[in-house]
């Protein structure tokens, strides 16, 4: 497990009757023991709820807005929002996600791009690098630049295809995770729903993991986006995204778990997010305020970050200013807040 965060307190959370979370009737039988195990399983982490929010960590492509997969959940899109090589780097950042389009292998040329790497970490930013499918010698290549490789986690052949055209199964994706991991930490992103909307696979994927012993794990939801072939395309209900995240935390319980940025807003995320937190995740990009409520409740502290979630897994957050014995307090920022 985990050491315990600076000025965090080890003992044991509390148990579930202090939820704020709905009363049994209004939550499927399923969910209500898949989510009394996992928290178990999470009494053995500290009582700390990290609370992500990435505006500090920025996003470069190395492809521009190419990408050679125009993969059906993506299509590119996401890649508009990242800067390019020569926009970086920039003055005072702490760190950098350096992602892009993929070729037809699915792989992000980074090994091509070390000139760029090298420019970043010269300016002492950490990396978070999204590799794709690499090599043991991309993987040897990349390792004095990263602080942590990202790998994109699905190990369901017919999923990969459908999405992304790849004849890729699970053994490409364990060869790159463990040549990754020879050379550098790496965390695995898991797409929750990634078929459009259809959970298919996931499952497969934990348990994949199991034998790896990941130290974190991130879980992404699929998020329906306009211009993509899976554009009309629903995402999964909340409560089937919620028991595989507490089948995660039963599944792995040494490794920190983390809900990442890419998920639906809005009501979805009001509805998700206490439910993760229920699961014992140990870490919220971006919570909604429910998600918030809920772990106050369950006697967690919040501890604010300003990079991606990724990092800090490899660097645990430091905590501000603000009380480090109880519960947080709501309407602070920029130190441990509610």
């Amino acid at each position: 497990m985990p050491d315990a965060l600076p000025g965090r307190r080890v003992d044991r959370c509390r148990p579930g009757e202090g939820s704020l979370m709905p009363a049994p009737a209004a939550v499927s039988e399923k969910l209500t023991r898949a989510l009394e195990r996992a928290w178990e399983v999470r009494g053995g982490f500290p009582c700390v709820l990290a609370v992500d929010r990435p505006r500090d960590t920025v996003p470069v492509s190395v492809t521009g807005t190419a990408c050679a997969l125009n993969c059906a959940h993506c299509g590119g899109h996401y890649l508009k929002n990242m800067r390019g090589p020569g926009d970086v780097p920039v003055p005072g950042a702490p760190s950098y996600l350096v992602s892009g389009g993929c070729d037809g292998g699915g792989k992000v040329p980074l090994h091509r791009n070390l000139d760029l790497l090298a420019r970043l970490r010269a300016t002492g930013a950490r990396l978070n690098l999204h590799t794709g499918l690499v090599a043991e010698e991309e993987a040897r290549l990349l390792a004095p630049y990263g602080a942590v490789a990202s790998l994109d986690w699905a190990v369901h052949a017919p999923t990969v295809r459908e999405v992304t055209g790849l004849e890729a199964g699970p053994e490409d994706y364990l060869r790159t995770y463990r040549a990754l991991a020879r050379n550098l930490p790496v965390v695995p992103h898991i797409c929750v729903g990634l078929r459009g909307g259809s959970i298919q696979g996931e499952w497969e994927a934990i348990e994949a993991l199991v034998e790896l012993g990941p130290a974190a794990v991130v879980f992404l939801v699929f998020m329906p986006t306009p211009g993509t072939r899976y554009e009309n395309c629903a995402p999964p209900d909340p409560e089937a995204v919620a028991v595989l995240l507490a089948y995660a935390r039963t599944r792995l319980p040494g490794a920190e778990i983390a809900l990442g940025c890419m998920r639906p807003r809005g009501a979805y995320r009001q509805r998700l997010d206490p439910l993760a937190v229920a699961a014992g995740v140990n870490r919220i990009v971006m919570p909604a305020p429910s998600a918030r409520r809920e772990a106050v409740a369950r006697g967690l502290s919040l501890v604010e970050t300003r990079e991606c979630c990724a990092l800090g897994t490899v660097a645990p957050p430091t905590p501000g200013t603000g009380t480090s014995d109880g519960p947080a307090q709501p309407g602070r920022r920029g130190r441990v807040a509610g």
